[in-house]
């Protein structure tokens, strides 16, 4: 997991595999403080350096777990990223916290991508955090907002850029289609993509990813194992943090059949899948225990044969035109000068970002 990347056109060097910080803000269950600070101290032992979180994972629980974990680090070491675009006030009459998240303060979150709505996001994110900067920040989720995040907020984060506030920006979404119109229509320098370049799911690879390429735009990854179906198979699994279908199910369920042919973990194979795309520079993988970051490290490091991934592919459940791992691509690193043992299973809900 130490392989060092370059993550933007700023200087910023990541790993292959990082945090995502989703679960720590109590995502599909309640996770306390003594947990979160295990959880964290044995990412960094597994050499995890960039740590991404958001105001929206637990109403602001998650980037205070995250702050109180990295102030204890020197500055130089890590790498930090949060997102704007989603308010956080108090509950008012009416309103509730979002139910995806256990355990969250009583807030509730507006949209807000306008120049000021996205100022003070980052003003609150530093206080929670305690810190003086932040190194990428991520429009998050514009999805029904895109003239005020494209007319108001994207000025802003290139403003702060301009003036050496955040090192990088980007936006973060679970959809591929409206990170392809920034990729195209600005000078963006990271995308999140989450759940749409999985095992389950290549939509990223149709216009997202080869417009990355071109542009040299770095892509960080979410949601690998799309939130929980490709970490346990069930019928109870969850699919892009909603119930998954029977059809998604059976997908999953003959995808871990031949992965099993080779001895291969379903989520050995989901882990190491998208990096195999030239696009791809990192995966965040969400962890809410010690002992889930401790087993991602190992299906991460573990070899899988190629035979498997043509299985996958004499099966149909991979197409032809998908890169895997054993046929890797040359990975197009961002230019700076450019603008255009055994384990008990994973966690039945894993996400890396949301």
């Amino acid at each position: 997991m130490t392989e060092s990347v370059a993550l933007g056109r700023g200087g910023l060097r990541v790993g292959r595999y990082e945090f995502g910080g989703a679960p720590l803000g109590g995502l599909f269950e309640r996770v306390d403080d003594d947990q979160s600070a295990a959880c964290l101290a044995q990412a960094w032992a597994a050499g995890m350096r960039y740590f991404d979180t958001a105001p929206h994972y637990g109403a602001g629980l998650s980037e205070r777990r995250i702050g109180s974990f990295l102030a204890t680090k020197e500055r130089a070491e890590w790498v930090l990223s949060t997102k704007v675009g989603r308010l956080l006030e108090p509950v008012g009459e009416g309103a509730a916290p979002d139910d995806d998240f256990v355990g969250e303060p009583a807030s509730t979150r507006v949209f807000d991508f306008s120049r000021d709505g996205i100022r003070r996001s980052l003003d609150a994110s530093l206080q929670r955090l305690g810190v003086d900067r932040i190194d990428i920040v991520y429009l998050h989720d514009p999805d029904d907002h895109w003239e005020q995040a494209i007319d108001e907020g994207w000025p802003a984060l290139a403003q702060w850029r301009a003036d050496g506030v955040v090192t990088s920006i980007g936006a973060g979404m679970k959809q591929a289609a409206m990170l392809t119109r920034f990729v195209r229509e600005t000078d963006i320098d990271v995308v999140l993509l989450a759940g749409q370049y999985t095992l389950l799911d290549q939509e990223g690879i149709i216009e997202l990813l080869p417009a990355c390429t071109e542009r040299s735009t770095s892509v960080v990854l979410g949601g690998v194992f799309n939130s929980g179906v490709l970490a346990n198979v069930s019928a109870s699994s969850t699919f892009n943090y909603g119930p998954a279908t029977a059809q998604i199910v059976d997908r999953a369920r003959r995808l871990a059949e031949v992965c099993a042919r080779f001895d291969v973990p379903l989520a050995a194979a989901a882990l190491q899948f998208p990096l195999a795309h030239p696009a791809i520079t990192t995966v965040v993988i969400g962890a809410r225990s010690a002992a889930e970051v401790t087993q991602n490290a190992r299906l991460a490091a573990l070899s899988l044969p190629a035979e498997m991934w043509s299985a996958l592919r004499a099966e149909g459940l991979l197409p032809e035109h998908v890169p895997t791992p054993a046929a890797v691509a040359v990975r197009h690193e961002p230019d700076a000068t450019e603008t255009d043992a055994v384990v008990e299973p994973l966690h039945p809900r894993v996400s890396g970002a949301k």
